[in-house]
């Protein structure tokens, strides 16, 4: 390589150019790197995601957008064919590739609401895998969701049927050239597929020149018909909801179906019977669960009447699947736990009873005093 002084070209001083522009990224990264150094510095320890979570967050995330991607460059990679668009037909049907790092360079998913329900969704999933596996008392007798899809109920029967398929499309990768559900709640969904599709319109309006407006109206109608097939009924969440519903269980029957639904590893379905049982949203139950210090999951099991044997089950249970839950301090505390009355319990949880806009803006009103 020489490094002798000479006239400088054109091919140098573009060569200069991209080298100053190049350096002039790498000041704001480094800016960005440092302003998340510091941000994680003083993050709190109980807010700091573990590695295990953050790898499962990122494959959630790469799913997700890659499966909508490929919906919408093949729906309209097609329409584009049949409108004599070929070669941008070719191009968009080729294989994507950094569709998440675009959206996450633009802060798109740092949508608290998408964020919160994929953060939800990957520690329920990562707790329920957790979950120790009580052998059964009567060795003969099939498990709790087996069993109940075999209920002389139809309507129970079909809706544990439902959700077996529903844990097993979320567990299970699609087979090649199947559909990709996001199983999102359908206004995340849809923010998703539009997120999406502007991001695929950047990525080919130079290629595609003055055929831009066939491409807008390719991935517009791309995008439409994701949404439109999307039905948000069939997430695992809400056929949870469904089974809760149907099997409807009284105040006496409720402590076993709750303790067997942990010994099950059917955590979904045991977020859906406290969401039942209390009227709650699907979500904000599954936050009070899924919360180590587990404060308002010990009320709310005060406020079903549980009784000590239960609660103590439901504890061990979950203190045995998440390492952050600390066993002794509940084992010491069951006694105040069990001596909480109902009514008391029911009052303290009032607030997670209203509307959740409402409750979002009074603690948004909180944190700006």
């Amino acid at each position: 390589m020489s490094i002798e002084r000479r006239d400088m070209d054109d091919g140098t001083r573009w060569s200069a150019t991209a080298l100053l522009a190049r350096a002039a990224i790498a000041d704001v990264r480094a800016d960005e790197r440092l302003r998340g150094a510091i941000d994680d510095f003083f993050l709190d320890e109980d807010a700091r995601l573990d590695e295990r979570t953050r790898i499962a967050m990122a494959a959630v995330l790469g799913d997700l957008t890659s499966g909508i991607e490929a919906a919408l460059r093949h729906h309209a990679a097609r329409l584009l064919a049949t409108r004599d668009v070929g070669a941008l037909a070719e191009a968009l049907g080729a294989e994507g590739r950094g569709m998440l790092d675009r959206l996450i360079g633009a802060g798109l998913v740092r949508d608290a609401d998408l964020m919160r329900e994929l953060l939800g969704r990957v520690r329920q999933d990562l707790l329920a895998d957790a979950l120790p596996s009580d052998a059964p008392e009567d060795p003969d007798r099939a498990s709790l969701l087996p069993r109940l899809a075999q209920h002389g109920d139809s309507v129970v029967a079909a809706s544990a049927i439902a959700l077996l398929s529903a844990e097993s499309r979320r567990r299970m990768p699609p087979a090649p050239g199947q559909p990709n559900p996001s199983d999102l709640p359908a206004e995340l969904h849809h923010r998703l597929v539009w997120w999406i599709a502007a991001a695929l319109r950047e990525r080919f309006a130079d290629a595609a020149g003055e055929a831009l407006p066939a491409l807008d109206r390719a991935l517009a109608e791309a995008a439409l018909r994701s949404i439109a097939a999307h039905d948000e009924g069939d997430r695992l969440e809400a056929t949870a909801l469904r089974l809760a519903a149907a099997l409807d269980p009284q105040s006496n029957e409720l402590p076993g179906l709750l303790v067997e639904a942990l010994a099950d590893r059917r955590l979904s379905l045991f977020v859906a019977l406290l969401a039942h049982a209390l009227g709650l949203d699907y979500e904000d139950a599954r936050e009070v669960v899924l919360d180590p210090g587990a404060e308002r999951l010990w009320l709310l099991l005060r406020a079903l009447e549980l009784d000590r044997e239960s609660i103590a089950r439901i504890g061990l249970a979950l203190s045995d699947a998440d390492p952050r839950r600390d066993i002794d301090r509940f084992a010491e505390g069951l006694d105040a736990i069990v001596a909480v009355d109902a009514l008391q319990a029911r009052q303290a949880l009032a607030p997670l009873l209203l509307h959740r806009d409402y409750r979002a803006a009074l603690v948004a009103l909180g944190r700006k005093r």
